[in-house]
């Protein structure tokens, strides 16, 4: 399954609409150069939404790493939202949590990029105790 990445702003914040997989291959590649394009042509704020990506593999992960990697440099921020479970274990047990702010409303993860709006985080301590419960 390929990954079809849509692109809209919200109050000057780009966000790309992810959904498929982010795969090793052409997903992963893809990714990179939307997020690449987006830098270049001087967005930097950017909230890539999770809600329909069903799988992530460890060169999907790595791509996003990269993509973080390359808006920061570029002085903004790459945000994520909508992640299902098994994204957000994966991003718990690669330690990835503490590199991505993770939002599960769309409103907040834009408020994030403005400092006088408040905002609701993820929160990852409250997620990583639900886990346990569930063994």
């Amino acid at each position: 399954m390929s990954l079809d990445i849509q692109q809209r702003e919200r109050e000057g914040i780009a966000i790309l609409d992810l959904k498929g997989r982010i795969t090793m291959g052409h997903e992963a590649g893809a990714l990179r150069e939307k997020v690449s394009s987006l830098t270049a042509a001087g967005s930097t704020n950017i909230i890539a939404n999770l809600a329909h990506v069903d799988y992530i593999d460890s060169t999907g992960l790595g791509a996003m790493v990269m993509c973080s990697t390359t808006v920061r440099k570029a002085g903004g921020n790459l945000k994520l939202e909508n992640l299902n479970r098994r994204n957000i274990e994966l991003l718990v047990m690669t330690k990835l949590a503490t590199v991505f702010d993770l939002f599960t409303d769309e409103q907040d993860a834009v408020n994030s990029f403005y400092p006088d709006r408040e905002i609701k985080k993820f929160d990852i301590l409250n997620f990583v105790e639900q886990m346990k419960k569930e063994e």
